[in-house]
């Protein structure tokens, strides 16, 4: 193999990388929005409930 072609094919496979890389990082910003998305919406949802009966989820019935 000659020196050109294995100069192409690094930077053909540089570019690839950095294309998976871009992907992941789009992968994992989505996911970390949509986490922070869900922990406001649970935080919300569990205010709204103690707010409706403050003894709600403070005792635990259990039968043997």
């Amino acid at each position: 193999m000659d020196v050109g072609k294995t100069s192409m094919l690094l930077n053909q496979m540089k570019v690839k990388q950095q294309a998976s890389i871009s992907v992941m990082k789009k992968i994992m910003n989505n996911s970390k929005q949509a986490n922070t998305f869900i922990n406001n919406m649970m935080k919300t949802n569990t205010e709204t409930l103690k707010s409706l009966d403050p003894k709600l989820g403070n005792t635990i019935d259990i039968k043997a």
